[in-house]
């Protein structure tokens, strides 16, 4: 499983994608460009020291993205969608792809996506922050695939006491 975020525009946000990325195994592709300059500098304080662990795909535009991607279903999360993503398979090699903060994804990469997923929110809400919601899915996507890293220090069973 991938994640990949269109044109993304808030530094924060890119770097907790990073961190998550890195703490679950997970490529992440940044479709540019930007809504700021990316660096390490611009995203370090909130990837912290999990950048140099993070599996990153810098893509210079979506022509790019597409010529360049790897093999899997692209699946859009977005609020124009009709289907949950709590109702949908996923599968090992899907690319869940995220819009722009401000503007959410044009209708081109709309068309180009193999489905269209949203999170249920409260009604009269506009949407979830894209950090917040790239980890609820993501993690849904790793729990359907049995896809979550498997840790080296196994918890001890629980006392029933």
């Amino acid at each position: 499983m991938r994640l990949a975020l269109f044109e993304p525009d808030i530094p924060p946000n890119l770097g907790t994608i990073l961190r998550l990325g890195a703490c679950l195994e997970t490529p992440v592709h940044v479709i540019e460009p930007c809504g700021f300059p990316f660096s390490v500098q611009t995203v370090r304080r909130s990837a912290m020291d999990y950048l140099e662990h993070a599996e990153i795909h810098r893509h210079l535009s979506w022509g790019h993205f597409l010529a360049e991607r790897p093999a899997g279903r692209l699946v859009l999360m977005t609020t124009r969608a009709a289907v949950p993503y709590t109702e949908f398979r996923f599968a090992p090699d899907d690319i869940l792809l995220f819009g722009r903060e401000s503007k959410g994804a044009p209708d081109y990469v709309h068309a180009a996506a193999d489905a269209r997923l949203l999170i249920p929110i409260r009604p009269g809400l506009r949407s979830i922050n894209v950090a917040t919601a790239a980890a609820i899915v993501l993690g849904e996507g790793l729990r359907q695939c049995d896809a979550f890293p498997r840790s080296a220090v196994t918890a001890p069973p629980r006392n029933k006491e």
